[in-house]
């Protein structure tokens, strides 16, 4: 098992046997006996594999077991088989420090992820998207308002929320299915810490669109085009859009957009392809808005400030119920959490980094 991990832990960093081997002084071949098992580290060599793959020594013990099953990327052609990879392990891992965190609790505090029973079986084009997407709403008492946090919807739901440091940016975004070795299943899905807020948002949304539309759509239908067009609905409905902007308009203003986009947490684009969707405005209007948008070098970045990244925040949340319930030592807590003992003794206080520093 030791191996393994050593094994997950080296390709997470993105280092190869030689550049691993050359940081603990040893040769690329005994890390390659150390990952087949051939050859057990002592205690220094885990502490310098630890230190050199960023992680924590407990990982090399874990006996919590996650395999992802069918996970499936955003398309992109410059991220392939090895990078995805790399993402797949990093996200394995903190999957398993979930599923050990919720085996430690003697009833499950999470609901089981469910499919609500009131959704559309069938949509045959992308305008029934809409009702499906408010359906979904409905179901999750969401009404027709701004979603303020969307990792804790989907997090309340059941679904595995995951923020990965990944600096390729050819990662949008994962949509898999964690199993346990319990044979727990839990819906992930993952995102990109590198990119802005709103594209984070319509990523999660795009995902869930991905496992809820999942073998409901007509054989005509582009699934990825019904994900973004669910995205964009599940994060506007179109109630809202036609209450914000008006049934019908023959021109858009653009702090009109700036102020939704912090609104809603959809881009500037993004509101401005709901108009269109939504009837508000006309093809020709969009094309003539759209244009305008590209000129001023907005698709490559919106201006105004940024919204605030989610961070998804349940998993942190129980950890610290755990430890107040007594279901877990402050260094278990450390170790689910992936931060230093003494970073935890101040978050337990609510001490300032600064402040502390200087205690």
């Amino acid at each position: 098992m030791i191996g393994e991990r050593i094994l997950q832990a080296r390709k997470a960093a993105g280092l190869t046997l030689a550049e691993l081997g050359a940081q603990l002084g040893i040769t690329h071949t005994a890390i390659q006996k150390f990952e087949q098992g051939l050859l057990t580290p002592n205690s220094m060599q885990l502490l310098a594999l630890a230190k050199a793959c960023g992680i924590r020594t407990e990982y090399f013990f874990r006996t919590n077991t996650v395999e992802l099953i069918n996970p499936e990327f955003r398309k992109r052609v410059r991220f392939g088989k090895t990078a995805q990879e790399k993402v797949l392990i990093r996200a394995t891992e903190q999957a398993e420090r979930r599923v050990k965190l919720l085996g430690l609790y003697p009833i499950t505090p999470i609901e089981p992820f469910t499919v609500p029973k009131a959704l559309p079986h069938r949509i045959g084009n992308y305008e029934q998207i809409e009702e499906f997407s408010e359906a979904l709403r409905n179901a999750w008492l969401l009404g027709m308002d701004q979603i303020s946090d969307l990792c804790d919807t989907l997090e309340t739901h059941g679904i595995f929320v995951l923020v990965i440091d990944e600096e390729n940016t050819a990662f949008d975004g994962l949509m898999a299915t964690a199993l346990a070795d319990d044979g727990s299943i839990y819906p992930l899905i993952a995102v990109s810490k590198q990119w802005p807020a709103d594209r984070q948002r319509f990523t999660l949304a795009h995902e869930l669109g991905h496992l809820m539309l999942s073998g409901r759509l007509g054989e005509e239908l582009d699934e990825e085009k019904a994900c973004n067009r669910f995205a964009g609905s599940f994060l506007a409905p179109k109630p809202a859009v036609i209450q914000t902007l008006g049934q019908q308009r023959s021109e858009l203003e653009w702090h009109e957009l700036y102020t939704l986009k912090h609104e809603y947490g959809l881009s500037m684009a993004g509101w401005l392809i709901r108009a269109k969707q939504c009837s508000v405005i006309t093809k020709n209007v969009y094309e003539s808005h759209y244009i305008r948008f590209s000129k001023k070098g907005w698709r490559t970045r919106e201006p105004g400030e940024p919204l605030a990244q989610e961070q998804p925040k349940f998993f942190q949340q129980l950890v610290f119920r755990a430890l107040g319930e007594s279901l877990i030592t402050e260094s278990a807590a450390a170790a689910l959490l992936g931060i230093p003992l003494m970073t935890l003794f101040r978050q337990r206080q609510l001490e300032p980094e600064d402040d502390a520093a200087h205690q």
